[in-house]
């Protein structure tokens, strides 16, 4: 074995198809949802956002359980893939209810269909909540310690690829032209392509990923170079943060909960802002998302590389600033012009690019901060924050644009942003200093 392992690109690739799938679906679950809350269930804007709340809550207690389980998963396949075939294939069909539903109740509205419809949204969020945990857990799984930032690089790509490819296939299938005056709108053709994503996915994660031999091709290495898991071996899992080094560590949680709490009610609530401020429908609307998101692609890789060089708190702080002035510049132009342009693609490029410097750099900075048996502990620490914010701002920004407006969308998000600004300057821990590589090298030592 060489002396030092270079990363299995397409092997990272394999893995990373789980995670495709499950960022196609909540692409289109935070997209279209809310819009048929809204439009054909005629649901306030309040209760919508509590729905759309419910996969986060539901998260904090499904994420914890079915990654310890799996943990002690003894099965032929391997830890992972039993929990992901079985939530995948319970995710599909029961998304697939879905669009039958709102048709129904569409066509007849009747308040047993409305109460079965939101029981199958709780059903799918639980079968999506079984198999993310154990997905998120197999790359780690497969992938030696020195190498899963540079690998987590890839997977972080290949999630936005995922979403990138639904936005795609939803401006093709429902432009606003077909959208804009229709009393009501049939998603069922699109749920059959994204439940064709994750099928095929999950036909690349079953048959093409060998997790019980990569695995222990993994052990292997770490065993035949344990100085490079030097804090594996010293850890005490007693030990107490430094008072300086928890602080930081608090901070840093409060800021991904602040710019989570900005960023996710422009994701949960976009496609509702666009049709009422500019009347254009989920096609046109999704084509600004597709944007945003193809800005987080291209500079996910530009963003570590900058990090390597000015450090990562820099990095996240002008990411902020960035995500901040797109947000009021998207206010800025919706007091002025009440119909969209084709100039606002830049805005949503540059909330791509904002996202992508304060995302990449800002779990490895947790991971810093603690000791390398801790990885998973803190890396709980970071979920349950950004999933906590996750929880509250869909059904505050809801309430808001309910009770005072869709114009509050954007200042919402832009003073959130802003906020977690504030709190990254308390942050004085969880930087690098690396030299900059070409690259996915500058991922490669961010753990």
């Amino acid at each position: 074995m060489d002396q030092k392992q270079k990363l299995n690109t397409g092997q990272t690739i394999r893995v990373g198809f789980a995670f495709l799938a499950i960022l196609a679906f909540w692409q289109m679950y935070n997209n279209v949802i809310p819009l048929i809350l809204t439009k054909t269930f005629h649901m306030d804007k309040g209760f919508s956002g509590v729905i759309m709340a419910a996969d986060n809550v539901l998260a904090l207690f499904l994420l914890p359980l079915f990654g310890g389980l799996s943990d002690r998963c003894k099965a032929k396949i391997g830890k992972r893939k039993p929990f992901i075939l079985g939530g995948s294939i319970a995710a599909v069909f029961l998304m697939l209810l879905v669009p039958f539903l709102d048709n129904a109740y569409f066509k007849n509205p009747k308040t047993g269909i409305e109460i079965v419809f939101v029981c199958v949204l709780g059903c799918i969020l639980v079968a999506m909540g079984t198999y993310r945990s154990p997905a998120v857990a197999l790359m780690p799984d497969v992938t030696p310690k020195p190498l899963r930032s540079k690998a987590n690089a890839i997977i972080n790509l290949m999630g936005a690829l995922g979403g990138i490819i639904y936005l795609i296939i939803a401006k093709i299938m429902y432009p606003s032209a077909k959208t804009q005056h229709a009393a009501h709108v049939d998603y069922l053709p699109l749920f059959l392509v994204v439940a064709g994503i994750m099928i095929l996915s999950l036909i690349v994660v079953m048959f093409f990923v060998n997790e019980i031999q990569w695995n222990a091709e993994m052990l292997a290495y770490e065993k035949a170079h344990p100085e490079e898991n030097l804090a594996e071996e010293t850890a005490d899992h007693k030990e107490v943060l430094p008072k300086d080094v928890k602080k930081s560590l608090l901070f840093l949680l409060f800021s991904v909960a602040l710019w989570y709490m900005g960023y996710n009610a422009m994701e949960t609530w976009f496609t509702t802002y666009a049709d009422a401020m500019w009347n254009i429908g989920i096609g046109d609307a999704s084509l600004g998302l597709t944007v945003a998101t193809g800005g987080a692609i291209l500079f996910f890789i530009p963003s570590g590389i900058l990090a390597s060089r000015i450090g990562r708190k820099k990095t996240i702080m002008g990411g902020i600033l960035l995500l901040s002035a797109c947000f009021f510049g998207v206010f800025a132009y919706t007091c002025v012009y009440h119909e969209f342009h084709s100039l606002l693609y830049i805005l949503f490029f540059l909330v791509g690019t904002a996202w992508a410097f304060i995302n990449v750099n800002s779990l490895p900075m947790v991971l810093e901060m603690c000791k390398g048996s801790e990885v998973g502990r803190f890396t709980g620490f970071y979920y349950s924050f950004s999933m906590a914010a996750q929880i509250v701002t869909p059904v505050c920004a809801g309430a808001l644009l309910e009770h005072a407006g869709c114009m509050t969308l954007f200042p919402y998000c832009a003073v959130f942003a802003l906020l977690s600004f504030v709190t990254m300057l308390f942050v004085r821990h969880g930087d690098t200093k690396f030299e900059a590589r070409r690259g996915l090298e500058a991922f490669e030592d961010m753990d």
